[in-house]
């Protein structure tokens, strides 16, 4: 006597939300685009900080725009400085400028400065180390804000309803390469008018030789 399994509906709703979306949507025009960015160490700041490192009604001058509408690699950069003087040299700062100022790393730097680095999404900085930084015109001693951002997937609705996720939901992303891997526990992150980006850091890219990958796939 045979036993058969039970049928996983979420599964074959995605199958067919897959089918459907592939044979309607792409009729449509709409063809979803998995592109995979490494985020290199950066830095995030106050329009206040920017005026404290860079002087008295300082802005960030673009220097080159991200694959993500309205944000950019600014010309300016600062030394971030850890425990026992470590530090990093002319670390990038992203704009535009935020509420918070915050620091994002690989662990490497960290353990190149001395920080042991939480996980953290972007935003989420509460009881989280601190370092300072150095401009060419003064110093911002952070309290907090010094994190490794979490491996996230950036995506607009339209992306959403073709995979079949939510805003904080969770995807695997699987990179086709000389160093085949899975990364479970991509946070998604849904929004208006944003492009279907992946973001890993620079240690994570490094590991799957993305610069490299014939193929990937974002996986529910």
């Amino acid at each position: 006597m045979s036993i058969v399994a039970p049928v996983d509906r979420r599964h074959v709703e995605q199958i067919v939300r897959e089918i459907v979306f592939r044979q309607l949507g792409s009729a449509a025009g709409y063809q979803p685009n998995v592109v995979v960015s490494v985020s290199a160490r950066h830095v995030h700041l106050t329009d206040e900080h920017v005026e404290t490192l860079f002087g008295a009604g300082h802005t960030l001058t673009i220097m080159k725009d991200l694959y993500q509408d309205g944000y950019y690699a600014a010309e300016e950069t600062v030394m971030v400085v850890g425990p026992r003087r470590r530090m990093l040299a002319s670390v990038r700062i992203l704009g535009p400028t935020r509420s918070e100022s915050q620091v994002e790393l690989a662990f490497t730097d960290g353990i190149s400065l001395g920080i042991d680095l939480p996980v953290r999404p972007s935003g989420k900085v509460d009881s989280t180390p601190g370092c300072v930084l150095v401009g060419p015109k003064g110093v911002v001693e952070l309290k907090q804000g010094v994190i490794r951002a979490e491996r996230h997937v950036h995506m607009g609705p339209a992306d959403a309803d073709f995979y079949g996720v939510k805003d904080k939901d969770r995807m695997a992303l699987r990179i086709h390469s000389r160093c085949k891997t899975t990364f479970e526990d991509l946070l998604v992150r849904v929004g208006e008018g944003i492009k279907l980006e992946v973001h890993l850091d620079t240690d994570e890219g490094n590991a799957c030789d993305v610069d490299r990958a014939t193929s990937v796939e974002l996986l529910k």
